[in-house]
């Protein structure tokens, strides 16, 4: 392995041993701690958001984005008439407040994008509670590490060559791959319930985490910059670290919830 690599490699194994643990042991302690914690989260987002989209009113956008996503981590996405009369408001704030400015719809797009997103992981733990919200965080990890072990390994085509040039179809496969048997693992033996689903379920969540990554490449290539900030050594920002646990979630969220209603 290359040293550059080797050390980005060092870096990203380094901070995923602190940031690891500490996830394990919020959901651990449950509410209200999950709550405050993913608001934390998606404040820091919401600065990196300001930072990354260049604009002429960085503390109204991120106050905006700040107190819709207080309201959706406080009650998730499944309380409806407050959370989206909230965002609602907040959107049409920001759409009223942006004119003049040159990436007006990217401004838009981050009140939504960030506190749905986290409002859906904290509606996954509400629904589920830690063992749920466990489970789909280990798939988001499972996803990113099984791409880049087995992108950086095997290389080969590219997924999308004009959005995100390191990522190959190889890192797909090898993320969805490693995300559905850890899943199937985990049902079998710490869920104490195995599903034959486990597996198709960890795919559809890898492919929908690898959409969330090709998102934000795409908004970063926009922008002209290779990281969201560089807040975590080796991983880059906030935004670079959640993107597909964020993307991912509101559709993981609808399918958990057809299947619970519906079957």
């Amino acid at each position: 392995m290359e040293k550059s690599k080797l050390d980005s490699f060092v870096k990203r194994a380094a901070a995923a041993l602190v940031m690891a643990p500490l996830t394990v042991f919020v959901l651990y302690l449950g509410t209200p701690f999950v709550n405050l914690f993913f608001f934390m989260c998606a404040t820091v987002l919401a600065w990196e958001w300001v930072s990354l989209v260049p604009n002429n009113k960085p503390v109204f956008y991120a106050s905006t984005f700040v107190y819709t996503a207080a309201v959706f981590t406080i009650f998730g996405i499944l309380f409806f008439p407050l959370s989206f009369g909230v965002l609602l408001l907040s959107m049409l704030l920001v759409w009223y407040k942006s004119r003049g400015e040159k990436h007006r719809g990217l401004l838009l797009l981050g009140v939504p994008y960030i506190a749905i997103g986290f409002g859906s992981v904290v509606s996954l733990y509400e629904m589920g509670g830690f063992v749920l919200l466990l489970w789909y965080i280990l798939m988001i990890w499972s996803v990113d590490v099984g791409g880049y072990v087995v992108g950086t390994a095997l290389k080969g085509p590219k997924l999308a060559p004009k959005i995100s040039p390191n990522k190959t179809w190889a890192g797909l496969l090898g993320g969805m791959a490693l995300a559905a048997l850890v899943s199937v693992i985990y049902t079998e033996y710490l869920m104490f319930d195995y599903t034959p689903g486990a597996a198709v379920a960890a795919a559809f969540v890898a492919l929908a985490a690898q959409a969330g990554d090709l998102v934000e490449s795409k908004i970063k290539r926009l922008m002209g910059v290779k990281d969201s900030s560089n807040l975590i050594p080796g991983h880059g920002g906030m935004f670079d670290r959640v993107d597909g646990l964020i993307f991912a979630a509101p559709f993981t969220l609808a399918v958990m919830m057809f299947f619970f209603y519906v079957f």
